[in-house]
């Protein structure tokens, strides 16, 4: 039995928001980009180091990690895959990043965090569309690139938490949110096996994450969020939500 014991009224309403319009989104959406959970550590000390992993209802699978280098200076990278087969659709994404950001503490027993990274990564995607046929699926449509992706995140976390009872003992419950801003360029576009223009996007993503702790280092993640594109392309567009489950370490964090 869960017993939750609030120390605040109730979700966020922007997270409940953001939870609706993702699952809304799944319908009827065509994009080559699939955007990736982003990185959030949510550091409080120098020498604190982080790792996570997530899976989402898109098949991918991301990796993050990261480590405080100074009181306030932090690097944090990130690795990701989509590898979705639906028999008449078939899309992969391979991601990877890095970045360098600011992270500070405030509030009350400075129980709050705020931090902004900058980045750089490297990517590659590819949709395919094919038609059943006697002898199988047969290739209609096939769009490949390469792409280079520039990102400003910024992620914002209250360590002021819900405690819920689960299994007899009480457990942390937390909320954060992540903004990122990202400008994607393709190259080397091929469709059909034929040269095709070059698109650039850029994406404007807010994400929300809720933490359950088992642990004090040791938590799970729900992270739900989408992507707005900001021009009109044929390939390089908005369309798929972030809606991914994941668990994450800390090390080195000293707990108050």
């Amino acid at each position: 039995m869960i017993k939750i014991y609030q120390q605040r009224s109730n979700i966020p309403l922007a997270f409940l928001t953001i939870s609706s319009i993702s699952l809304l989104s799944l319908v009827g959406c065509s994009s080559l980009y699939s955007p990736n959970v982003p990185a959030s550590p949510m550091f409080k000390n120098r020498g604190e180091a982080y790792v996570a992993g997530n899976i989402d209802f898109r098949t991918q699978v991301a990796v993050s990690a990261g480590v405080a280098v100074t009181d306030h200076v932090a690097i944090i990278g990130n690795a990701s895959t989509v590898s979705k087969d639906e028999g008449n659709a078939v899309n992969k994404q391979k991601l990877a990043e890095i970045g360098l950001g600011y992270f500070t503490t405030f509030g009350d027993n400075k129980r709050q965090v705020l931090e902004v990274y900058g980045g750089y990564g490297r990517g590659n995607f590819q949709e395919q569309q094919l038609r059943s046929s006697t002898t199988g699926f047969a290739l209609v449509d096939d769009v490949k690139a390469d792409f280079k992706k520039y990102f400003v995140q910024v992620n914002f976390s209250s360590t002021k938490r819900d405690k819920i009872k689960l299994f007899g003992e009480e457990q942390e419950l937390s909320y954060g949110t992540m903004l990122r801003l990202s400008q994607l360029t393709m190259h080397n576009t091929m469709h059909n096996a034929m040269p095709a223009a070059n698109e650039r996007n850029f994406f404007l993503e807010p994400v929300f994450f809720t933490r359950l702790g088992l642990t004090k280092s040791l938590q799970l993640q729900y992270t739900t969020g989408m992507n707005i594109g900001l021009q009109k392309n044929e390939y390089l567009k908005a369309g798929h939500p972030i809606f991914s489950f994941g668990i994450l370490y800390n090390f080195g964090r000293t707990i108050n």
